[in-house]
């Protein structure tokens, strides 16, 4: 069965310098606009994606417990440093009449950032295998790994850090419905 796949390049949201996210300089930018993904090209069905970005902030009550609160990163100025959480959502609508099968997301983990490991999620109701790319996207498995040299000179295989994660995908199991919606989310923490 062929599956299609696309990735909305979000590296260019943490590239500017001091790493201040200005969302309003990237309201042309096609991480920022609806997206069309062309899915299914001999039948036309497309996917309308949508690309957001919050900041985890911890509140605490009047009565001394904490709450974690996400802060949209759109519309405004935000500073963002080293060791804040980025939440990342990526909510697909299928507008059409027909289900959208076979549906691949990927998404890079942007540059001066680190995959939150066990973060990847699926909030609505399908079902999606999650897995990772430690290679640049060349290659996907569901619990990366590297192989270590002790310091007896044998190697040992270990699960990889994730400062070297690159990418994150979700492979959908069963079509998305029609007129229905989808949506994964993700985060990292600023380096």
């Amino acid at each position: 069965m062929k599956r299609l796949s696309f990735s909305l390049g979000i590296a260019a949201l943490l590239a500017i310098a001091p790493l201040s996210l200005d969302f309003p300089a990237l309201a042309n930018s096609p991480a920022r606009n609806n997206v069309l993904a062309q899915l299914l090209p001999q039948r036309q069905e497309q996917m309308k994606l949508e690309l957001s970005a919050a900041k985890k902030l911890v509140e605490t009550n009047e009565d001394g417990t904490t709450e974690i609160v996400w802060q949209e990163l759109s519309g405004q100025t935000n500073v963002v440093q080293p060791g804040d959480v980025l939440r990342y959502s990526l909510v697909g609508a299928n507008p059409s009449q027909r289900p959208v099968a076979n549906l691949v997301v990927t998404q890079p983990i942007p540059e001066r950032t680190v995959y939150v490991l066990n973060s990847a999620a699926i909030e609505t109701g399908e079902e999606a295998s999650i897995t990772y790319s430690i290679d640049g996207g060349e290659t996907f498995i569901a619990n990366p790994t590297i192989e270590v040299e002790l310091e007896d000179g044998t190697t040992e295989e270990r699960p990889a850090p994730a400062d070297i994660y690159t990418h994150v995908r979700w492979e959908f199991d069963d079509a998305i419905r029609a007129e229905t919606d989808m949506n994964v989310t993700y985060q990292v923490a600023v380096r």
